[in-house]
Formats: C-alpha cells, structure tokens, sequence
C-alpha cells in the first residue's frame, strides 16, 4: 500500500473506518464486500458506511452510545457495523442462537437505543415488543423500520467525532450456557492491535477473505476487520455449509479463510474435496476450540497455503499461535507467545510454576486487552492477575504446559478438569485416545458427580459414518488403554454432541444432561 492508507497503518493508532474511507480514495473500484450476488466496491461501502453513521448521529447518538445487531451476516450488517464505528457508537453483535431470555438480558445491559434485526432472528426471538428504543430491519422485511428507509439521503456525511484509543469499540457478550453472559468491553486499541498486525499473514488490496462465521463473535472480528483495514476483500456467507465454501472458495479465488475446527473437520470429510482447485489460497486460520493435530496434519496435507493455530481469549491479555506449516512437528501445541505478548502458568496459589510443570495460564500484552467486563466490576476483578511489576494479566481458565521450545501445550479447561480420588484427570487425555479409535467421529469427556470418587469421568461418543458402536464395548477398550484413575464410568453414544454456533462442544449440557438421566437415589 501507498498514499493515506500506508501513512495510516504506519501509526501507532488509527482507526479502522479512517483506513476504510482512504482505500475508498486511492482504489474506489476494487471490491470491498460480496454477498451472493450483490458486492459493493470500496467507493460505494464508504459512501454507504457515512449514511449509517450520519443516520446515527440524526438520532441523537454521539460518541460511547451503543447500537444492538442480532441478524445473519449480510452486506447492511458490515455497512450498519462500520458506520458505527465511524460514528463513534459502540457494537453490541449478538448471537443468533440466543435464547429470547439471554437477548434480551444482553441488549438490556448494552444500553442499545437501535436495536438491528432481519427476518431470519424475528421468526426465531421475535417478537420484540420488550425493546424500548427504535427498532430497525435489515433486511427491510423484518417488524421495525426499513433499514432503507432509515439510512440518510445518498451522499449524507456525518460530523466529524474525536475517538480516543481507550473508546469502547464493541461489546462482545460470552458464550454463557446459563444466566447473563459477560459483555467484554474491546477498545480501538484494542481492534488496532489486532489488525496492524495482518499485514504479516498476507492480508492486503490481493486478499479475499471468504468469511463463515457469524459477525457477533470475535472469532470473525479478527478476519473480517485486518481484511478491510489493508484494502482486500470480504466474501460473506450466510450460513456455513461446507460444500458451498469450498464451491464459493475456487469461484471467487479465496486468499484467507478465519474456520473454526469442527468447520474444518467436516470440509476435510467430504468426499471430493480434492477436486476442488484452491490453489488460489495464501494463509488458513483456526480458533475458538481444540483443534487436532490429525486434522491440522490432514489440512497441511491436502489445503495449499498456509496454516495458523491462534490462541487467546476475546477478552485479550496474552495470546498464541502456531504456524503449522513452519512447525510441523508441533501440531499437538497451540505454538509459541504472540510478539509483544507474556504468558505465564500459575499453581493453586498464584505463583508461577516451575518449567515444564503444568499451571493455569494467564496473560499479557500491552494493548490487545479488554477494558472491562460491561458492568460487572467484581467479574472484571476475578479474571485479572495482577504481576508483582504491577502488569495486569488476564486469567484464561484453561490449563497447560510449555514445552523445552516454548511451545505451549493446552491440558484443559480449568473447571472441566476432573478430581477424582484426589487426583487430577485431563479429559482432553482421554479425548485423545477416544480420537484414535477407528469406529468415533467426534468424542467429548466430562466429569459426573461420584459417590465413591468425588468425580469421575463419562464420555460422549458419536460413531463414524458408516460405522455403529456400543458404550460399553467403547469403554472397555479404553479403559484397557488408559491409566486407573482416568478409567471411564460410562460411555453415551449419541448422533452429535450439542455445540455453539462457532464449534465449542457445550459440556455443561452433556454434562448436565447426563446427571438428569440417572435414577433417584
């Protein structure tokens, strides 16, 4: 890049849309946006996201207020999400697969005044009578306003608005399974931090980002935003399919794609992959969940271009990753600390461990952390660890152990680790051998209340294609393999194990779900 847009990035801190509406001057043809058969070129997105934000401003909000979007991703969602940001309001995206209770906890405690929807979530959550403020339809076919309608005349500008680094720029609630999830407050800086850094994973005006996961999750965020930040261009897709990414993917000449493991999995599984051509790729990004080191082997194997393994909490701190394809003999770590980035493991006591010892880990970086937990300074107290030097670190809840290269290796989530008879059981070390049986295609291991241990294990199973397994005679032959204190109480099988819209096994309702099967006593 040259001009503007070189000068911008070059800064310690700039904003997103600045860099936006500077592609727009130096390349106003190229393609910013597509979206099945419509796409709009960088001149028509900024003229499109200033209509947003003078449309907002029209209403009265300045700079810290908050607009609501609860929809499917679609090219008025990404104009709604940066005119926003260009604005000075902060974006609460929220999860399609929310209950009606949970959307309207968050959007109660966002403070949302415009609340974004599409018809898809009012079939689903709707209808939105609870919400006081003004209610607008994306999608002009949902109740509330057109969003059509509601935008500025063409060629509106809005004023311009001073926004400071330590401004919100969204809040991103937690993926809870019960009660209110947490609202993690990101800043500019924050969203800054992660998108300088693009330019080192081949994102620029050549990329074509195809993105598959929804707009309201982080994991998205940190694809979609370093995509257009460096002029290239975002590829939309409704609704993950696997089939279809990869027809969309050789259609379009996909450069970058942001999957999360169970995405990967299953394009992986179909039987024609191979007869697509995506030579076009240059770098392949995983996140949001255990990624295993056949399937990474697997994606090396038969996927050109690159592949990297981040690790890290939408919250910040500290983060990972893994080159795969530099390091292929480390695809059962998540790799080394991010430049600029500290990760320590810490025992019960919160004292570092010793080297090679496992510890929960916990992390630093100068900027990429989040302000706070949305109105909640007692949880925002509980996941900061605050260094002897006086560095705020922020808890991960996740277990793990650096290697003799510094490459870290993930045990477990902390409160998914299992106590039984006084020791400490890993159910990732058992998922791990349930993985290598040639009968399962997917496998999660939660501890149950016991009686005679405290807790002990019970695994979920589902079985391959093709394929039909027992619970008892997959637990027999783990237990043979595994050591006594990680021996199986039960084995379920069941057709598919309950997810989150990004691929996060939810283990509470396994688990939860489990312990409601089992008679009175």
């Amino acid at each position: 890049m040259t001009g503007q847009s070189a000068e911008l990035l070059a800064r310690d801190f700039s904003l997103i849309t600045d860099l936006v509406r500077a592609h727009a001057q130096e390349r106003p043809e190229a393609r910013a946006v597509v979206h099945k058969d419509r796409s709009l070129t960088y001149a028509q997105f900024d003229a499109e996201i200033d209509r947003v934000a003078a449309t907002l401003q029209q209403a009265g909000l300045t700079v810290g207020d908050r607009i609501a979007v609860c929809a499917m991703s679609s090219i008025p969602y990404a104009v709604t999400f940066l005119g926003a940001l260009r604005a000075g309001v902060v974006v609460t995206p929220l999860a399609p697969s929310s209950t009606r209770e949970q959307l309207q906890g968050m959007v109660a405690d966002s403070g949302a005044k415009i609340f974004f929807v599409d018809t898809p979530i009012t079939e689903q959550l709707g209808p939105f009578d609870w919400f006081g403020g003004q209610l607008v339809a994306l999608d002009d076919a949902a109740p509330g306003q057109p969003w059509s309608s509601w935008l500025a005349p063409e060629g509106a500008r809005p004023a311009p608005v001073d926004i400071p680094p330590s401004a919100p720029f969204n809040i991103i609630y937690s993926s809870g399974t019960t009660g209110l999830p947490k609202g993690i407050v990101q800043s500019h800086r924050m969203r800054w931090a992660h998108v300088q850094r693009g330019a080192i994973f081949g994102y620029g005006p050549d990329a074509i980002t195809i993105v598959s996961t929804p707009l309201y999750s982080n994991t998205t965020l940190v694809s979609f935003l370093p995509t257009l930040t460096l002029g290239g261009t975002v590829v939309l897709m409704e609704k993950f399919d696997a089939h279809g990414l990869l027809e969309l993917a050789q259609r379009e000449r996909v450069t970058h794609a942001m999957l999360v493991p169970v995405q990967y999995k299953r394009i992986m599984a179909l039987p024609d992959f191979d007869s697509f051509d995506l030579s076009s790729f240059v770098m392949k990004f995983c996140t949001s969940a255990p990624f295993h080191a056949d399937i990474k082997a697997d994606v090396l194997k038969r996927w050109p271009g690159g592949l990297v393994e981040f690790y890290g909490m939408t919250e910040g701190g500290g983060g990972c990753s893994l080159a795969a394809h530099l390091f292929p003999d480390k695809l059962h770590t998540v790799g080394r600390p991010n430049e600029g980035h500290t990760i320590l493991l810490l025992d019960e006591n919160g004292n570092e461990v010793a080297p090679g010892e496992i510890g929960e880990i916990v992390g630093h970086s100068p900027t990429a952390v989040m302000n706070e937990y949305h109105n909640q300074p007692g949880k925002t107290r509980e996941t900061e660890w605050i260094h002897p030097d006086g560095r705020r670190f922020i808890r991960t809840g996740d277990v793990g152990r650096f290697d003799e290269d510094g490459f870290l290796t993930l045990m477990d989530r902390k409160k998914d680790m299992i106590i039984t008879g006084g020791f400490n059981v890993y159910p990732s070390d058992i998922e791990a051998l349930l993985h290598t049986h040639p009968d399962l295609n997917d496998v999660a291991v939660v501890g149950v209340p016991s009686d005679a241990w405290g807790e002990t294990p019970v695994a979920f199973v589902v079985a391959a294609p093709g394929k039909s397994v027992q619970g008892a005679d997959i637990r027999a032959w783990a237990n043979e393999r595994l050591g006594k204190v990680q021996r199986i109480a039960d084995v379920v099988v069941t057709d598919a194990l309950p997810r989150s819209a990004i691929g996060k096994i939810l283990k509470r309702e396994l688990r939860d779900g489990w312990v409601a099967q089992q008679p009175a006593a």
